[in-house]
């Protein structure tokens, strides 16, 4: 017999796991999430959550020990972070399109010790961890086609029902890496309560435009190794409406999810709605049935956006945010999504309990027009970076997080980014800092030094242009340097083109100056990220 963990519970306050056993006692036949063919109910969704809280306690797992996810999208995901948020512990979803080398450096900084990989990533895991001196207990997802294997297997033998728990909101439950300056990822911690904060705003401030109707079917098309992926998961989960997810996306399956499941709502980056009505035999009729199409994660130039609008053919709302913030810092609504407006071009505004300032570099605010660092606070943001005090510091001053992006606030609030003051370049929405790609060039024995920006392409945002000049007397031809590193990096992370300099640009202090790299490649250009 399933029983609610928390009967009545009041979800303004009650967590996770609480939340999903109230859904499940009132509406559990309603179907929460769908992936590959799968639905999973509120009730299927409660009961095997709580198994696997109860499988992971019986492994021995203290408070606040990681546990790692490297697989697919899939129900699975979801079940895990319900069930770590149950039992205290912090998940870190991994994301399967990097290399082994850099799973392998996730595993020991997150310092992880248990590993949740499904069929497609084992030799993935395998690689990473056969280099790993502290072994890490390892549950195979169940494969297509064998009955009682893995991850079932697993959870199946516990109750199915959990007593309640006294973990809090404030405790720490996910740990996202995002790329870092230095070329090593950084693991930003983040409290289950940033999982609420932009529904508890919503709910007591005029945000319609987030609030979803009863019947609404959203597919999520950013993966859950993304905070703003699963964020967006989970707020249909708290919200008691059905969610639908690929296991990866592919523009034809994108296209099928929203003819199949009768989609009313689409989370995305820009690329992937570009892709989407690029299929042969689109027209606007198979998107009758959308009302909104939300989308963030990298800009998207104005005329792609315009294209998108009159395909889709319904409202649009753009988020801006960053792993640090957790969930948006501001929303650009339906009503300003107006073609030819120059708030088209902006972020949008901050909503309650979000705040924005622009600062000179001395740390002073600017008033509006001026451009300067982009710096947020919000009820979301980061807890910190997990074992970088320094890091964190310099980033989560005060409670504001520092951005990295220049931009400029207009006189009514509207935030528009300009530039990143950092390195930081993105590809389609996944972020890559140059010093990532520049180090496995470097490595290659006829490479002196080496430089990557973004150049502007339509489609993705932005591309890698990676610049080279060789030791005296050394050359390799661009393809001889792109067949050295293709294994070493995530397919995003590869330069699209290599260009052989006698020697980089430098400034008297030696440093190469990027700037002068960059600037011909987004020559006519009106700003210098797209």
């Amino acid at each position: 017999m399933t029983k609610s963990a928390v009967p009545g519970a009041d979800l303004t306050t009650a967590g996770l796991s609480a939340a999903i056993a109230e859904h499940a006692a009132r509406r559990p036949d309603l179907v929460a999430l769908v992936c590959a063919g799968r639905e999973t109910t509120f009730g299927a969704l409660h009961r095997i959550s709580c198994q696997v809280a109860n499988a992971l306690q019986a492994e021995g797992l203290a408070p606040g020990a990681r546990v790692g996810y490297l697989g697919r999208d899939s129900e699975r995901l979801y079940q895990l972070l319900i069930a770590a948020a149950d039992s205290g512990l912090v998940l870190v979803p991994l994301n399967w399109r990097l290399a082994s080398t850099e799973i392998e450096y996730i595993l020991r900084d997150s310092e992880c010790e248990l590993l949740f990989v499904d069929a497609a990533d084992e030799p993935l895991a395998a690689q990473a961890m056969e280099r790993m001196e502290r072994p890490i207990g390892l549950v195979r997802m169940d494969r297509d086609g064998v009955a009682g294997a893995g991850f079932t297997a697993w959870h199946a033998p516990y109750a199915d029902y959990r007593l309640p728990t006294k973990t809090s909101r404030q405790q720490a439950l996910l740990q996202m890496y995002t790329s870092g300056t230095t070329g090593h990822p950084k693991g930003v911690v983040i409290a289950q309560q940033s999982l609420f904060a932009v529904r508890e705003v919503r709910d007591r401030s005029s945000m319609p435009w987030l609030q979803p109707p009863p019947d609404d079917r959203c597919l999520v098309l950013i993966p859950g190794f993304h905070i703003a992926g699963l964020a967006w998961a989970v707020q249909g989960l708290l919200d008691a409406v059905t969610t639908v997810i690929l296991p990866e996306y592919t523009p034809p399956a994108a296209l099928a999810a929203i003819r199949t499941f009768d989609i009313t709502a689409v989370c995305a980056v820009p690329v992937m709605l570009l892709l989407v009505i690029a299929e042969p035999g689109v027209t606007p009729a198979d998107f009758a049935g959308l009302r909104q199409v939300a989308y963030g994660g990298s800009p998207i130039p104005e005329d792609m956006l315009n294209l998108c609008m009159t395909v889709y053919g319904c409202e649009f709302l753009q988020f801006y945010g960053m792993t640090e913030t957790a969930t948006p810092i501001t929303f650009l609504p339906p009503a300003d999504h107006t073609p030819g407006s120059p708030r088209l071009r902006s972020s949008g505004t901050s909503y309650a309990d979000s705040e924005i300032l622009i600062l000179d570099k001395a740390g002073n605010p600017l008033p509006p027009g001026e451009i300067g660092e982009v710096v947020v606070r919000g009820p979301a943001m980061m807890l910190e970076y997990f074992n970088r005090p320094d890091a964190t510091a310099a980033t989560l001053v005060d409670g504001w997080i520092h951005t990295g992006d220049a931009g400029r606030l207009d006189e009514d609030g509207y935030l528009f980014i300009c530039d990143r003051l950092a390195d930081m370049i993105i590809v389609g929405g996944e972020n890559v800092y140059p010093a990532e790609v520049e180090n496995v060039l470097v490595a290659h024995p006829a490479v002196r030094e080496a430089a990557v920006v973004g150049a502007p392409d339509d489609r993705w945002g932005e591309r890698l242009h990676a610049f080279v000049a060789f030791h005296p007397g050394q050359s390799a031809t661009p393809h001889e340097l792109m067949m050295s590193i293709r294994d070493k990096l995530a397919s995003f992370k590869l330069p699209q083109h290599i260009e052989v300099l006698d020697a980089l640009p430098r400034n008297a202090s030696g440093k190469i100056l990027r700037r002068t790299l960059r600037e011909p490649l987004w020559q006519g250009r009106d700003r210098a990220v797209n």
